[in-house]
């Protein structure tokens, strides 16, 4: 083979790889996006769907309500698992209630109270694992409404609203040219995720510090994103609105009671109202922090906020604040704890307990609240919420539903768990 013929060779190779390299670069130029298509029902369909089915894994687990024993726990914007617990070492599910658009909850005596997208659905459970819807309000949290429909004020016709009830998923892969047209022309509308949930810039039982809903003696007391609602429920059936208020301090979140009190926690701070004008809350303080997540919690003496960041949340403080409320009309900050990103917390005694996200759940001694001993830390969980109630403690966490037993707080153990299905 003479040197030219050689030389003819080697360029032929260099440019064929060239080729071969171009076009494996433009083949990995290429991006897969997935899109969820909203699937549709009318109102006066998803409401006749209300009612107890047989029951189903857990797939991702929201609020819960603690009611002698039975477990209520919210399955997000799907319904509520119903979670025999008279054996806390060996729960069982034996029913869920078909609620779309569920996400807050509340139980009294015989009867349910929840949300189902913008309404207030009321179900009679006599019979737990036959739960039997008994009323439906319409309208009652219209800010469900302007992420979950196509929902209309002035539509003569308000049962022909349709709601989102589930979600299509389609993976599509194209180039990149492609994809960054799509991102630039359509990506801020894809903004919702299989569950529906949106990345918005946005005594009965017991339920946790993420609780929107609550019962105090004949009332109902719910918040929505802006207002405290008022609801007479001395006819269990029948709710009766009475009034509503502004807090006054940012996006409302969390509602929690304590006594004659309710604790109304905000994106901005914390607002106290006296309840003991039956119907009629009276704002007595509040208290403002940065702008963040905030469930609040309290005793006699303090309130404990957590604040954490997040898309949603706005903010980078990850901390837990203990507020001094021996003067209602004056709260003020006593200590601040750094945490990792927590979430809903309890009390019992003086022992706190406190999600903290992915950093799992922290249970501290409080009997000094400007000296808190963290004395447990239980990790490998990604923890959302937590009811400590007579040495038990029940944990909603990414990976399920936990109970612990902390009889002895220096031997907390895990008693049982109920695993979420993976999907």
């Amino acid at each position: 083979m003479n040197r030219l013929t050689l030389m003819t060779l080697r360029m032929a190779t260099a440019g064929l790889f060239i080729l071969l390299l171009s076009g494996c670069l433009k083949d990995k130029c290429s991006h897969t996006y997935t899109l969820y298509k909203p699937v549709f029902k009318t109102l006066a369909q998803m409401r006749a769907g209300i009612k107890s089915e047989t029951p189903r894994p857990i797939e991702q687990p929201g609020k819960i309500y603690l009611f002698g024993n039975y477990i209520f726990l919210n399955e997000t914007n799907r319904g509520i698992h119903v979670i025999d617990n008279s054996q806390p070492d060996n729960p069982q599910q034996v029913a869920f209630i078909n609620i779309p658009g569920n996400v807050d909850l509340a139980v009294r005596g015989n009867t349910l109270y929840a949300d189902a997208y913008g309404d207030l659905v009321v179900l009679d459970i006599s019979n737990a694992r036959e739960a039997v819807a008994k009323k439906v309000v319409n309208n009652v949290f219209p800010h469900r409404f302007v992420y979950y429909t196509n929902y209309n004020p002035l539509n003569p016709d308000p049962d022909n609203t349709q709601v989102i009830v589930g979600w299509t998923k389609k993976d599509t892969t194209v180039d990149c040219d492609t994809y960054r047209m799509f991102e630039e022309r359509f990506y801020s509308l894809a903004t919702a995720d299989i569950s529906g949930n949106y990345a918005s810039p946005n005594v009965g039982g017991l339920g946790g510090s993420m609780a929107r809903f609550t019962l105090v003696g004949d009332y109902l007391y719910t918040v929505t994103t802006s207002t405290l609602q008022v609801f007479d429920v001395s006819n269990p059936w029948e709710p009766d609105f009475k009034s509503n208020a502004n807090p006054n301090v940012g996006n409302v979140e969390t509602i929690f009671p304590f006594k004659d009190k309710l604790f109304i926690g905000a994106n901005s701070g914390m607002a106290i109202y006296d309840i003991g004008t039956a119907g009629t809350p009276q704002k007595l303080g509040s208290f403002v922090h940065a702008t963040s997540c905030d469930p609040v919690i309290a005793d006699d003496h303090y309130a404990y906020i957590t604040l954490r960041s997040g898309n949603v949340c706005q903010n980078f403080t990850n901390q837990l604040e203990v507020v001094d409320i021996s003067n209602l009309l004056a709260p003020s900050l006593k200590k601040t704890y750094q945490l990792f990103n927590p979430h809903g917390l309890s009390k019992d005694g003086s022992l706190l307990f406190v999600c903290d996200g992915k950093e799992g759940l922290k249970v501290y001694d409080a009997a000094n609240v400007m000296e808190l001993k963290l004395i447990k830390h239980i990790t490998g969980i990604e923890t959302f919420d937590v009811i400590a109630w007579k040495k038990k403690a029940l944990v909603v966490a990414r990976e399920g539903l936990y109970q612990f037993d902390y009889t002895d707080p220096k031997d907390i153990r895990l008693i049982s768990i109920i695993h979420k299905r993976n999907k």
